[in-house]
């Protein structure tokens, strides 16, 4: 199975404290989403989000700054290697520049890309935040 990597960023009306908090909250990331997630803030800890259709674990940890964990959904075929999501806070103007690295996706799931984070986490966190 071949794979993939892209980037894509977009700024958040939060600081990078209360977007990494949230992400690593289960009350936070179903709050910021939509989607009922179970998280932790460990390295080594597991989470789902997405009502189980995403799955995980916590590779790296920097607070306000940096998550790097594995990333999965319910579409990987069995067998298949895990991607990676790295998630980078940076202060911006507006709020947090959120630049999400997103690694080894099978090049048949391009829907991550094309569209499925910024409905399914983009948006709904600036709604969040914002509102």
């Amino acid at each position: 199975m071949t794979t993939y990597d892209f980037t894509l960023s977009d700024i958040i009306p939060a600081s990078p404290q209360d977007i990494y908090d949230a992400w690593l909250s289960t009350e936070g990331h179903t709050a910021m989403t939509g989607g009922e997630a179970h998280t932790n803030a460990d390295v080594g800890g597991v989470f789902d989000a997405w009502g189980g259709y995403i799955n995980g674990v916590n590779l790296e940890l920097e607070p306000g700054r940096r998550i790097l964990q594995t990333w999965r959904t319910t579409n990987f075929e069995e067998g298949q290697e895990d991607s990676q999501i790295e998630v980078l806070l940076e202060p911006a103007d507006g709020g947090t520049k959120l630049t999400l690295h997103h690694r080894n996706v099978p090049t048949d799931h391009p829907g991550y890309e094309d569209g499925g984070w910024k409905k399914s986490y983009f948006d709904p966190m600036k709604a969040h935040f914002g509102g």
